[in-house]
């Protein structure tokens, strides 16, 4: 079977990525990052603020430069006071270093600051997106109406908020990505899911209670990719495996 993908920016994905909150400046995680490419994984999704920027480090040394059909992402910006533009500049900047990029191909504000406004933290972001140092833009945990807002700046590529089978709080700005052709991208896709009804459509369909789960939110919208973390590559090729797992519709609806 095609292994479901869509368009995040300019690029074509696979529909489920890797998150790298946790990932370290070793050997080994360099080591994982390159087998997960190996096995077709098409998106790579990190932070200015992961393991002190080791995260980024580590996909840098790993990837750099990265190959076609790739999406590594950053976010900057995180915590008050840190969307003004003089900080983003410059976490920009380091981000650009510790990637070993010339283009960050998808940049997010990572929150949006309550010291700063909005339009001014994407003003900056904006810059470097007319200069090519950054192709597309994300929002991280956002409504609707910082959605909106966003995009009467620049255009929003991506929006990244926590979203799971047991976590619905933004089913209304999943709707909405879907309807505008925003991709949504769940972080945390896999926390505290478990029920006994998971456990038995996952005995139908052969598969673990997790893939599952991933499978639920490929069904859920046609433009959400999730982003489970892990540092293991078995974990990492079950999550791949979610993608060809098909949900009937009593399925999707008894999970639901």
């Amino acid at each position: 079977m095609d292994v479901p993908k869509l368009k995040l920016g300019d690029t074509e994905v696979p529909r489920i990525g890797l998150g790298t909150n946790r990932l370290t400046n070793t050997s080994e995680h360099a080591a994982l990052v390159k087998e997960a490419v190996a096995l077709g994984l098409g998106h790579v999704d990190s932070a200015h603020t992961y393991t002190g920027g080791e995260s980024e480090e580590t996909i840098g040394a790993a990837l750099s430069p990265v190959a076609d059909g790739v999406v590594v992402a950053t976010k900057g910006g995180w915590g008050a006071g840190n969307g003004r533009p003089d900080v983003l500049r410059a976490q920009i900047e380091e981000s650009l270093r510790r990637l070993q990029t010339e283009t960050i191909a998808l940049y997010y504000l990572h929150r949006v600051d309550p010291e700063t406004p909005l339009d001014d933290s994407l003003g900056a972001i904006k810059e470097y997106r007319d200069s090519g140092k950054v192709r597309h833009v994300g929002l991280s945990e956002v409504g609707i109406d910082q959605i909106e807002q966003a995009r009467n700046v620049v255009p929003i590529a991506a929006v990244q908020n926590r979203y799971s089978l047991i976590d619905r709080t933004h089913d209304e700005v999943v709707d909405y990505c879907a309807a505008e052709g925003i991709v949504f991208v769940p972080f945390f896709p896999l926390r505290g899911v478990g029920s006994q009804q998971l456990s038995e459509i996952a005995d139908r369909h052969g598969a673990s209670p997790e893939q599952i789960a991933l499978a639920w939110l490929l069904r859920r919208s046609p433009t959400t990719l999730p982003i489970p973390g892990t540092l293991s590559l078995e974990h990492l090729r079950e999550n791949l495996a979610a993608l060809e797992i098909e949900l009937s519709a009593d399925e999707f609806e008894a999970l639901r």
